[in-house]
């Protein structure tokens, strides 16, 4: 791990969620896990940390990438959310306004361990989605590839701090979409049994042991080259 080039943000907010299984946004796209980063703008002191990363990224594009010369205009993975996107002059989904925007990914050979407050892994992968507050680790660097120079973003391990609302990249829960479950005053009548009151029996099972899958330790592997058929739905802009 490259400490110039490497910073572990502060509290921020986590859009297009895909760091369990690695994602395309079109089909016979390379898949990657990715995470779409929101830094609050009042959070200076790790947009300070990021800047300097970037800046240090360009340093080592000069010497290993960029044939000693840094271009006069170096694409940066970091956007205003109060602006507009430069792939279309849209302006950035409400969740983004007050906040810089990038994203950041992992070849699907390289998961990221997400970890919950306490930094013991997060089994259930319900519990990470779009919307939630934690902090990223994340790398910058830098790229030469199809006559294109600049400096992209790789993720590292993510930390869940707490919950939030579900942003529109998420599926809602059932409580979300049809309310909290009723429960049945005792001695009422079962819905759908005429007559009948009091609880419905229920059948017996054997308790089958819950299966899940045990997401892989994330280890430091060098940043992933751009891929630029493959584009970001929130800053219209390439992974």
């Amino acid at each position: 791990m490259n400490e110039l080039t490497n910073v572990t943000t502060g509290k921020v907010r986590l859009s297009y969620v895909h760091l369990y299984k690695p994602y395309a946004a079109m089909p016979g796209q390379e898949e990657k896990y990715s995470v779409t980063v929101l830094v609050p703008k009042t959070d200076t002191d790790t947009m300070n940390r990021i800047n300097a990363a970037v800046e240090a990224a360009k340093q080592r594009g000069i010497t290993d990438k960029w044939g000693g010369v840094c271009p006069p205009m170096v694409p940066t993975p970091i956007y205003d959310g109060d602006g507009t996107r430069p792939s279309d002059g849209m302006p950035y989904g409400p969740e983004c306004k007050g906040h810089w925007v990038f994203t950041a990914s992992a070849k699907a050979d390289y998961p990221p361990e997400v970890v919950d407050k306490m930094g013991n892994p997060i089994i259930n992968q319900s519990e990470v989605y779009s919307g939630i507050y934690g902090r990223v680790n994340v790398s910058f660097y830098p790229y030469a590839f199809g006559g294109k120079k600049g400096i992209g973003c790789g993720l590292g391990p993510v930390q869940k701090l707490e919950d939030g609302e579900p942003l529109a990249s998420s599926a809602p829960t059932a409580a979300q979409a049809f309310g909290a479950p009723a429960t049945p005053q005792y001695g009422a009548p079962i819905p759908g049994t005429p007559g009948a009151t009091g609880y419905a029996p229920q059948p017996s099972y054997a308790p089958q042991p819950q299966q899940y899958a045990q997401p892989a330790p994330w280890s430091a592997a060098p940043a992933p080259e751009p891929n630029y058929g493959q584009i970001n739905p929130i800053t219209g802009m390439p992974y």
